[in-house]
């Protein structure tokens, strides 16, 4: 498509001092707008000359007006005020204000369709409180309320046509009038022009200051229809950006295939994410995923869609997709903070990208994964200041805790902690390391990556690109005289072998594994190859966990157990018939889930001389497991059954993470 010709503007115009515009980031409409009629008041205009939007300059007035929020330009210069024939020098034009309850009527519509809950409302009016963003906007930028259902709510309060992706023009309408540099901030798509009236779709209905500004530059009536923000912003870029690439972005993909990326796709790939539209789109995916507590963000493409999901306290939550045309463009925005090669899409890549977002500084952990139809992007959130190495703050207590503390202090041997992966592991072995870290200890660790850092402690990432693998730094650091050892996974035989040797040389050495109980964590070694006489000379404990999701303090309701579930706590001594549990509710704190934050369950396997016996008759897990709860182990789900009765969490988390004994 060839490029369109538009006008450019000066610095100091209107589009510099509109500023960008986010969905809801304006004022109230008119009430001329509200009754989705077009403006009447622009007849006077036609004999003076057009602004062009936006050759030419304007005062001081209309920017002052536009920072300070007030509906109209303010004071006497020689802003937009002064440009009607009617109006004299100092008064304002007569126009009326807009009624102060739109947004909230904006709002009730949201409500009525059951788009937005109390406790979403809740928390959106308590950020807008600290942000003085409006409230429509925050609902949206948090993800609480989708774009779709906010511009449909907009249409039916105020009377205005909601116009889909196939309403659009096939060209640009009115581009010798309007500069792309305000139609994109404005976030304004012409749709039609007559000698009377010019039809515009715009993100935010309730943008009032756009309407005046194109009434003025044009001198006609607008005709006003509501789009959707993402829709709005791939019609501009289909109509008016250069280059518009779709035959060349077809062939950069074909190249790629046969890996064969020349110079020029790599270039363009670069241009595409280092595009202001897309460096925003990609900043609010993350500052999103700040705001909503979430631990990890999937960036999924598909045939038609980009989809976006937030894992918020284990559970996946899908948000607004960007326009499936910015795939290639959001996946190498991403790669390029991660100093990945953009131009290898058909293997793995893993990178990290550190961050600063709302004040925090986050280490973001980015990993790329080809698919059918692009490449899966997932990134986990590290808050290197919020997190807390604390055994209380992550649930530890009772009868797991006691026996976890007595394998730590141990002077030698192993201790390994299990669960699939985003179960807290790496969280307990770096507050294990906390507590075991004083002058008197050398310790050196192997993680893959090194996800927090901690002073006093020696840690060394995995780089097995040039050898440096979990093995080879074992062998290495057994020679630095430590104390205790910390390997982020025994993930083969070789480093299994060199931890039980360095165990059985008086170090202590903590590890992880992926298995779903404590007791399966002696036979996953046993069928790694690990002689059993080693393991039960060294292993001194193991501890299994999951993370169940906690109940908000704040909204939680008591319920009376039926007779069936009550059973479930017969074997909890000191307990009577009766058991009273909770539920989740949902309130502002909690973003109306009835959750927030989550806490561990678990269970410890300490090694005995009976285990020591089994294992060396080959027992199956299920015997060492049964031969552990004779000896005073509380399983998984136990723990969970004790801390929801305790009001910590639900019966229902329990059972969704922990196997029933």
């Amino acid at each position: 498509m060839k490029q369109a010709k538009t006008s450019v503007a000066p610095e100091d115009t209107i589009a510099t001092r509109l500023g960008p515009q986010p969905f809801g980031e304006t004022r109230e409409p008119r009430d001329t707008r509200e009754t989705g009629q077009t403006t009447r008041n622009a007849r006077d205009h036609r004999r003076e000359p057009k602004l062009g939007l936006f050759d030419e300059p304007v005062g001081p007035d209309y920017r002052r007006a536009r920072e300070s929020g007030a509906d109209e330009p303010v004071g006497s210069g020689q802003g937009l005020s002064d440009t009607r024939p009617d109006s004299t020098p100092g008064e304002a034009p007569a126009v009326t204000t807009s009624e102060p309850s739109t947004e909230q009527r904006l709002i009730e519509a949201l409500q009525q369709r059951g788009k937005c809950s109390p406790g979403d409302l809740a928390r959106a009016r308590k950020l807008t409180e600290e942000s003085a963003d409006p409230l429509r906007l925050m609902l949206v930028r948090l993800g609480l309320v989708s774009e779709r259902d906010m511009a449909a709510a907009a249409a039916e309060v105020l009377s205005i046509p909601l116009i889909g992706a196939d309403d659009y023009p096939e060209t640009p309408v009115a581009e010798a009038d309007l500069s792309l540099r305000f139609l994109k901030d404005a976030k304004v798509v012409p749709l039609f022009e007559t000698e009377q009236a010019l039809g515009i779709a715009v993100a935010d209905p309730l943008d009032s200051f756009t309407t005046q500004a194109l009434q003025m530059a044009t001198g006609k009536e607008i005709d006003l229809k509501v789009g959707l923000p993402t829709e709005i912003q791939a019609v501009l870029e289909r109509l008016y950006e250069q280059p518009s690439d779709d035959d060349a972005e077809a062939e950069a993909e074909a190249q790629a295939e046969l890996g064969n990326f020349s110079e020029e796709d790599i270039e363009h790939l670069r241009d595409l994410a280092s595009e202001a539209p897309v460096i925003r789109m990609v900043n609010q995916i993350l500052q999103r995923a700040v705001e909503s507590r979430a631990s990890d963000v999937h960036i999924e493409p598909f045939a038609d869609q980009l989809k976006v999901r937030y894992r918020i306290d284990g559970i996946l939550k899908e948000a607004d997709s960007p326009p499936v045309s910015s795939t290639a463009a959001v996946i190498s925005r991403v790669k390029i903070m991660a100093k990945l090669n953009i131009a290898e899409r058909r293997l793995p890549q893993d990178g990290r990208i550190p961050q600063r977002i709302q004040g925090k500084e986050l280490d973001l952990r980015v990993s790329t994964v080809p698919t059918m139809f692009g490449e899966s992007v997932v990134m986990r959130l590290l808050d290197k200041e919020s997190v807390r190495f604390d055994f209380d703050a992550l649930g530890f207590d009772g009868l797991p805790r006691e026996r976890m503390l007595k394998v730590l202090d141990q002077p030698y041997g192993i201790f390994l902690v299990t669960g699939p992966t985003g179960s807290g592991k790496s969280t307990t072995l770096y507050t294990a390391l906390s507590r075991l870290n004083t002058e008197d200890r050398k310790i050196i660790t192997v993680e893959d990556p090194v996800e927090y850092q901690v002073p006093g402690i020696n840690q060394i990432p995995v780089k097995s690109s040039i050898g440096m693998t979990f093995a080879g730094a074992l062998r290495a650091i057994v020679r630095q005289d430590p104390d205790i050892i910390m390997v982020g996974e025994m993930r083969d035989l070789e480093t299994a072998r060199i931890a039980v040797q360095s165990a059985l040389t008086g170090h202590v050495v903590i590890s992880t594994l992926h298995t779903n109980d404590a007791p399966s964590g002696v036979t996953r070694l046993l069928d790694m190859g690990v002689e059993d006489y080693l393991l039960t000379s060294t292993i001194n404990g193991i501890l299994a966990q999951r993370l169940v999701r906690r109940l908000c303090p704040n909204c939680r309701a008591s319920y009376r157990a039926q007779p069936e579930l009550a059973g479930r706590f017969a074997h909890i001594k000191g307990l009577s018939g009766v058991v009273d549990l909770h539920r989740a509710v949902g309130c502002d704190q909690c973003n109306g889930t009835g959750y927030r934050g989550r806490l561990v369950i678990s269970e410890v396997l300490l090694m005995s001389e009976a285990l020591r016996q089994a294992i060396l008759a080959h027992a199956t897990a299920t015997e060492i497991k049964r031969i552990a709860i004779d000896e005073g182990m509380e399983t998984m789900y136990q723990d969970g059954l004790r801390k929801a009765l305790d009001g910590r969490t639900t019966i229902e988390e329990v059972l969704r993470v922990a196997e029933v004994d």
